[in-house]
């Protein structure tokens, strides 16, 4: 039987012009759909788990479209809530060689936004789960998300349940003070942490010696000190730092490290020519969630995790496509793209 899993959050309409023009050139847009905890759901339906996401949607066409989106690639919609007025908006301006993408937001009073503790039954919602996952980016939405996050997190951890959280500050929803305050209170839950080379200061005030991340520049010593401090101060089982360097918004170099509490591990490093690099980091999530369910010892785990989300930066959209297979295949060093025949 398939491993189960829930991810809970927002999942929104992405509206981007096509190709790589700007906002104010643009004259059509195209739409498709996405969201932290849903593209780690769409990574692990993929990959054939039990994956179903939780959140709260309109019941009007747009709420639906939303939902089928899910549906199509076979993660569980049945626990979402219907009700609220509407689904959020996310405007995407795809960057080019030193010009970086834009996103603008347009997610006030959505529903997931809108919602109440009382909207979910966490109890039966985690029958028979074994994993649950969420972002920074959602209690971000208000207090009251805040408090739905934790009445999760408290039923997760009351059944045994593995919780991972992805820190992903979005300092267009809160300030750094609302982030420390809510996620130091929502940590304690945690057991495996996702973050990257921002996150960790930004909501923490951690952050790594002798690192220029927008020079290129990563010290891997101070990164093993990022990892340590947060899983000393929240008691993490683990913790899962991806490491971006960027060249350009077309060219960067992915990899990541992972402490399990004794050792720390570092990943092979690509390069990667972005074609879409929203859901980057969902896809790693996604992919440690799979691997660490898996049973996959922790270098292992952390490959085939830096893989996936190497391949989702070749994909158009928030959903990483890729199939198990693909990521071994990368994961094992054939990285040269070459035509399967």
């Amino acid at each position: 039987m398939a491993k189960k899993v829930v991810t809970f959050g927002e999942i929104m309409l992405r509206l981007a012009p096509e190709g790589y023009y700007r906002f104010t050139q643009a004259e059509k847009m195209g739409s498709t759909y996405g969201g932290g905890e849903a593209n780690v759901a769409i990574s692990l339906a993929n990959y054939g788990l039990d994956a179903a996401f939780v959140t709260k949607l309109p019941k009007h066409d747009i709420g639906q479209a939303a939902v089928n989106s899910l549906r199509k690639y076979g993660v569980d919609t049945s626990k979402i809530v219907r009700g609220g007025e509407r689904v959020g908006i996310y405007y995407l301006e795809k960057g080019a060689s030193q010009r970086p993408s834009k996103c603008i937001y347009d997610r006030a009073g959505s529903a997931i936004a809108t919602a109440t503790a009382a909207d979910f039954d966490w109890n039966t919602i985690f029958e028979g789960v074994e994993w649950f996952h969420f972002t920074g980016i959602t209690p971000a939405l208000g207090a009251n998300v805040v408090e739905i996050c934790r009445e999760a997190c408290k039923a997760a951890k009351a059944k045994g349940i593995t919780i991972s959280c992805d820190l992903n500050y979005r300092g267009k929803l809160w300030t750094r003070a609302e982030a420390k305050a809510a996620m130091s209170d929502l940590c304690q839950y945690v057991d495996v942490c996702i973050a990257n080379e921002e996150d960790a200061k930004d909501v923490f005030g951690i952050e790594a010696e002798n690192t220029d991340i927008h020079g290129g520049k990563l010290n891997h010593d101070g990164y093993k000190s990022v990892a340590k401090q947060l899983a000393d101060t929240f008691n993490f089982s683990k913790v899962a730092i991806t490491l971006r360097s960027s060249i350009s918004a077309n060219d960067n170099d992915w990899a990541a490290m992972l402490y399990d509490g004794n050792e720390y591990y570092f990943s092979k490093s690509y390069h990667m020519h972005i074609v879409d690099r929203v859901g980057g980091g969902d896809s790693f999530g996604g992919g440690l969630i799979y691997s660490c369910l898996m049973g996959k010892e922790p270098q292992a785990a952390l490959e085939f995790a830096v893989a996936a989300s190497c391949l989702k930066h070749t994909i158009e959209g928030d959903y990483n496509m890729v199939s198990v297979d693909e990521v071994e295949k990368l994961a094992g060093g054939d990285g040269s793209g070459r035509v399967q025949r």
